[in-house]
């Protein structure tokens, strides 16, 4: 049985209710590109609404995370993890949620006591220092030497404002002869869980109060605790990525020493961007967005398997992913049925990037009569996707020289803009959606129920992205929207907010909801117990909410733009007046 397994048999045993894993791409949630947590998808729950599965809850969910990108190659790193995580609505808090884990860790992966550390919340001026939590962890038989009383990282809260409360964090000591003093600066001390205990609640003007109904938040990383559990110190040597790179070194007749980076990169990349293309979202590679994400991810590949000398031409990803398709399909159902779609994305991205490699081979030429300048570089870089490495090995074999100090302050210059443009994309947290955020959560479901009226009863939702500025829906359809097609979806959404449509909440089963007809974009994510939203008569679909309370609420709709997304799939932007 291999960790996901025993993890949730564990807590089943315990009273929690298995959830399903949520897609990468979050539904109707503008503050991300995927879901970078195994909390995320739980927002709302977390927030106060009631779950259909009750108050103890557990699951494994696929995470997407990309800030570190550029940290991929080395022994640790990936963009694409698993997140193990239970959870307590208002039911248990810090004493059962330390003894869940504890007796997890050391009875049912076996691990020695005294190879267990852990951190714990020291306090402030605004909050007491955490001692029930140190006095369980004491109770249990983890040493006072091994606690650490910190502040820095002990407290969590989402944003500015909402629901918070200290966190206590369990490290494994990775080595022989643990020290009797647990010190954090100390790297062998890996942190391997971490247990948020969501206490208070923080207003605008920086007041903290008890919250009535406390929660419990944990998550453990299955990549990091498999490789711990295995006793080796490198990620791509555990069970989870060993076959993926025998492979990778079979293809490419090197063997993994000497060649970890790009070996590490390769798995990593094409695993994730196997989970990216098969998810429901139906994201293909392109230049915004999650599309952007994935053409990255697919070419960056690419290019370590060109280091590797592997002949591009050759089928080389598609066993790749197929091996990755086959060791994840039986926990996660859109694998199997996305199979084939997940094998076509990531190769029509490499026929393409093979295409743009010789573009840009053809314009180093243009430009190399003379050393190569910081912009040239850059736009070399940025525009064909030309690492500085192979931009420097081509002007060494013509004898010039590339200013590599300037392009380096160029790629710093963009990392620093792109994570300024994205910090709303990234922000997340419990904050809530805000009331005009929420109107036009309620908005797509008007103009997913106008769509089929007006263009066709097969058009389904395929994304959306909601900002207090504007909607975007994404939906399947085979043409682009004529003037009077849009005119007349833009219409019937505005006749539906003047009927003054009363919006209810039905909680039914999931069998149910499907049989009534109840629209449904990620089916497979919903629990047996599912949310209904129901719009006078004219929309019904499952979804997390939230939304207003009557249609008359959300002002005049107007379509501001129609587009194509991807092949099949058209994409509106809509804005509230």
């Amino acid at each position: 049985m291999n960790l996901k397994d025993l993890y949730i048999d564990y807590f089943k045993k315990l009273d929690h209710k298995q959830i399903p894993s949520s897609p990468v791409v979050p539904e109707n949630d503008p503050s991300v590109l995927f879901n970078t947590a195994g909390m995320q998808p739980l927002i709302p729950y977390l927030m106060g609404e009631a779950h259909p599965y009750g108050k103890r809850l557990v699951d494994y969910q696929k995470c997407i995370r990309t800030n570190d990108l550029d940290s991929v190659g080395d022994s640790t790193h990936h963009t694409f993890f698993e997140m193990l995580g239970n959870w307590s609505l208002g039911d248990y808090f810090k004493e059962e949620s330390i003894t869940y884990s504890f007796n997890f860790l050391t009875k049912v992966l076996n691990i020695p006591v005294d190879k267990l550390a852990v951190t714990v919340f020291k306090g402030n001026d605004l909050i007491d220092f955490d001692s029930v939590s140190y006095n369980k962890w004491v109770s249990l038989g983890i040493k006072p030497s091994r606690i650490a009383k910190t502040t820095l990282d002990n407290f969590w809260i989402a944003g500015e404002t909402g629901p918070c409360g200290p966190d206590t964090e369990i490290f494994y000591f990775r080595g022989e002869n643990v020290p009797e003093e647990f010190d954090l600066n100390d790297s062998r001390w890996v942190e391997i869980w971490n247990n948020v205990f969501m206490q208070y609640n923080k207003d605008a003007s920086g007041n903290i109060t008890e919250l009535p109904k406390k929660n419990v938040d944990t998550g453990m990383g299955v990549e990091r605790v498999t490789a711990i559990l295995e006793g080796v110190d490198d990620n791509y040597l555990s069970s989870i990525f060993k076959d993926v790179i025998s492979l990778i070194s079979s293809i490419s007749n090197l063997d993994y020493k000497g060649n970890e980076k790009s070996m590490r990169i390769i798995a990593d990349h094409l695993r994730t961007a196997v989970f990216i293309a098969a998810d429901p979202a139906s994201i293909k590679p392109s230049n915004t967005d999650q599309g952007y994400i994935l053409r990255r991810l697919i070419r960056r590949a690419i290019r370590h398997a060109k280091i590797l000398n592997i002949d591009i031409q050759s089928n080389w990803e598609v066993l790749i992913a197929t091996l990755i398709l086959d060791k994840y399909k039986t926990y996660y159902k859109e694998l199997e049925d996305n199979y084939q779609v997940v094998l076509d994305v990531i190769t029509n991205e490499k026929i393409k990037f093979n295409r743009t490699l010789e573009k840009g081979l053809k314009e180093f030429n243009k430009v190399s009569d003379k050393d190569i300048d910081k912009t040239t570089a850059f736009h070399l870089y940025d525009t064909y996707g030309f690492p500085i490495e192979l931009t420097i090995e081509l002007a060494n074999e013509k004898n010039l020289n590339v200013d590599v100090e300037g392009f380096n302050e160029m790629f710093k210059a963009h990392q620093e803009l792109s994570r300024t443009a994205s910090a709303g994309k990234f922000k997340g947290g419990l904050a809530g959606d805000s009331e005009v955020e929420t109107k036009y959560h309620t908005a797509t479901h008007l103009l997913n129920a106008a769509l089929k009226k007006i263009v066709s009863d097969t058009v389904h939702q395929k994304g959306s992205n909601i900002t207090t500025e504007r909607m975007r829906f994404d939906f399947s359809c085979d043409h682009k929207l004529s003037d009077e097609e849009k005119l007349e979806v833009e219409k019937l959404v505005n006749k539906w907010i003047e009927d003054a449509l009363e919006v209810e909440k039905l909680e039914m089963k999931k069998e149910d909801a499907i049989k009534s007809g109840a629209e449904c974009m990620f089916i497979e994510k919903y629990p047996d117990i599912v949310s209904v939203y129901k719009i006078g008569d004219v929309s019904s679909e499952l979804c997390g909410g939230p939304h207003v309370k009557n249609t008359s609420e959300l002002g005049h709709f107007k379509i501001v733009k129609e587009e194509a997304s991807s092949s099949g799939v058209r994409r509106i932007k809509a804005i509230l007046e």
